[in-house]
C-alpha cells in the first residue's frame, strides 16, 4: 500500500471516529434535545475520539517511515557476499545506491551481475513486506485508539478539557520544533567552526588583512599555508550593505509615507502591486541587471568625470541591492504607519497641525519600532545576498573603502569555498563555517541593538 493511500485511509477513519464519538455522546443522554446534560459540547467528544484514532497512528507512521530505509539497507548489506566487508564507505554507498536504482528500474553506474539482481529483488521484497506491516500496524492502532476513546465517553466525561490539553501539547511541540531547529543550526555551524579555529588562530581570522584560502598541494608551493584573514570580507560586506541601505532606506521610507498619508486610493491601488512585483523578482535577475546595465553605466559615468572605476565595483552591486530592498523597507514601514491609531492622527490635525507636522511629530515616532524592525530585516537581507555581489562586485577580497573598486562579501566566499565535491577535512572548507558563524553573531548583535533601540523609544498606548 502506498503511503498516500494509507494517509487517506487514516483521514477517513478519523472522520468516522469524529462522527461516532459525537453520536455516542448524544445517544448516552437521550438525543440532541438532552445535549445540555453533557459536560462538554458534543463536538468535543468527536474531537476526542478523532485525536485518539489519528495521533497514535500518525506517530507510528512517521517513526516507521524514518527508520524503514535504514533497516532495509542494513538487511541488504548484511546479505551481500563477504567481499562487501572489505569495501570502503564510499564504495559500499555506491553499491547500495546502484542496488536501489536497479530495484526502482533506473539506470545504474557500472556493470550489473547476478549478485546485484538478487539484492535488488530482495530490496523490493523487503519494501513490499514493510509496507504491508506498516499498513496493518497503523490501521490497527487507529482502530484500537478510536475504540478506547469511544469506551471512555460518558456524560460526565470532561472532553473539552482533554481536547484543549492535547491541543496545548501539540502547540508546544510545534513551537519547540522551531527552537530545536535553530539550536541545531547553531550547533552544526559551531562545531565545524571550532574545528577550523583549531587549525587557524581566531586572532588571525578576525584581524588578518589577507584572504587567500587556496591550499597548495605541496609544502614548497607558494601560499601552501593559506591566508585566512577575514577583514577584507567583512569590509566588503559592510561597504556593499551601507551603499544598499543608503539607497533603500530613504527611498523606501518616503515611498511608504507617500502611499500611507498623501496618495489617493487610486494611486495606492496601482503603486502597491507594482512594488510587490518588484519584490518578487529573483535575485539572479537583479544580478544580470547589475552586471549588464548598472555596472557599465557606473564605469562610463565615472570615467566621464575622470574617476577610475573597475568593471566590477561595490557601487554597482550596492545600488542594485538597494533597489531590490526598497519594496521590503516600504512594505514594512507602510504597515507600521497604518498600525498607528487613527485617533492620534485625527487629534493632531484637530489641534491645527499640518499633515507634515502630524507625520513628523506624531505618526513617525509612534511607528518607529516597526520601521526600525523593517530596516533591520532589510540589513539582514543585504548581508545575506549573494548573486548580485557575484555578478556585479566580483570575487576579489580587496581591503578598501573605495566603492569604485571590486570587493567581495562573506556569503560569496562561503559559496566559493563549498563549490564542487568538497570534504570538510581542511581549513579551506571549514572556513565557510567560521564565516557562517560570524554572520550569525553579527545578525544577533544587530537584533539586540535594534531591540534595545525599540524598547527605549517605543510609544505605548492604551
Amino acid at each position: 500500500m502506498q503511503n498516500m493511500t494509507l494517509i487517506l485511509l487514516l483521514a477517513a477513519m478519523a472522520a468516522v471516529a469524529f462522527y461516532m464519538g459525537r453520536r455516542r455522546s448524544l445517544a448516552l443522554v437521550g438525543g440532541p434535545a438532552q445535549g445540555s446534560r453533557l459536560h462538554s459540547l458534543p463536538g468535543y467528544y468527536g474531537y476526542f475520539t478523532l485525536i485518539w484514532c489519528l495521533l497514535p497512528a500518525l506517530g507510528i507512521f512517521l517513526l516507521w517511515v524514518m527508520i524503514e530505509p535504514k533497516v532495509i539497507v542494513a538487511l541488504i548489506v548484511e546479505s551481500l557476499p563477504d567481499a562487501s566487508s572489505t569495501m570502503s564507505a564510499g564504495e559500499l554507498n555506491l553499491l547500495v545506491n546502484n542496488i536501489q536504482n536497479l530495484a526502482a528500474g533506473d539506470a545504474i553506474s557500472g556493470d550489473m551481475d547476478a549478485v546485484m539482481r538478487d539484492a535488488a529483488d530482495r530490496y523490493n521484497e523487503y519494501v513490499a513486506a514493510s509496507r504491508k506491516m506498516l499498513a496493518t500496524l497503523t490501521l490497527g492502532i487507529a482502530g484500537v485508539g478510536g475504540a478506547i476513546a469511544l469506551r471512555r465517553i460518558r456524560p460526565e466525561f470532561r472532553a473539552r478539557n482533554r481536547v484543549e490539553q492535547i491541543v496545548l501539547y501539540l502547540l508546544i511541540a510545534a513551537s519547540s520544533i522551531a527552537i530545536l531547529t535553530t539550536l541545531g543550526i547553531v550547533l552544526s555551524v559551531l562545531f565545524e567552526a571550532i574545528r577550523f579555529f583549531r587549525e587557524v588562530p581566531l586572532t588571525e581570522f578576525l584581524f588578518g588583512l589577507n584572504w587567500s584560502p587556496q591550499m597548495a598541494i605541496r609544502a614548497d608551493q607558494v601560499g601552501s599555508s593559506g591566508s585566512f584573514g577575514a577583514v577584507p570580507l567583512f569590509a566588503g560586506t559592510l561597504l556593499i550593505t551601507t551603499i544598499a541601505m543608503v539607497v533603500a532606506v530613504p527611498v523606501g521610507l518616503m515611498t511608504a509615507i507617500y502611499l500611507a498619508e498623501y496618495s489617493s486610493g487610486r494611486v495606492r491601488a496601482i503603486a502597491k502591486p507594482l512594488l510587490e512585483i518588484l519584490a518578487g523578482i529573483p535575485t539572479v535577475v537583479y544580478g544580470f541587471f547589475a552586471a549588464l546595465t548598472v555596472a557599465p553605466w557606473v564605469r562610463t559615468a565615472g570615467e566621464s568625470v575622470g574617476l577610475e572605476v573597475a568593471s566590477e565595483s561595490a557601487l554597482a552591486a550596492g545600488l542594485v541591492m538597494g533597489i531590490m530592498i526598497i519594496p521590503l523597507v516600504s512594505s514594512l514601514s507602510d504597515d507600521a504607519i497604518h498600525a498607528v491609531p487613527s485617533a492620534m492622527r485625527d487629534g493632531a490635525l484637530g489641534l491645527g497641525s499640518t499633515r507634515s507636522e502630524t507625520m513628523v511629530r506624531v505618526i513617525l515616532p509612534a511607528a518607529l519600532p516597526g520601521i526600525v524592525g523593517g530596516i533591520l530585516l532589510a540589513v539582514s537581507r543585504a548581508i545575506g545576498e549573494t548573486m548580485i555581489v557575484v555578478m556585479a562586485a566580483g570575487l576579489a577580497a580587496n581591503l578598501t573603502a573605495n566603492p569604485f573598486e571590486a570587493v567581495t562579501t562573506v556569503t560569496v566566499q562561503i559559496v566559493t569555498l563549498l563549490v564542487g565535491d568538497q570534504e570538510f577535512d581542511s581549513a579551506k572548507t571549514l572556513a565557510a563555517f567560521a564565516l557562517g558563524l560570524m554572520l550569525f553573531v553579527v545578525t544577533l548583535c544587530l537584533n539586540v541593538i535594534g531591540l534595545t533601540f525599540v524598547r527605549k523609544y517605543r510609544e505605548q498606548y492604551e
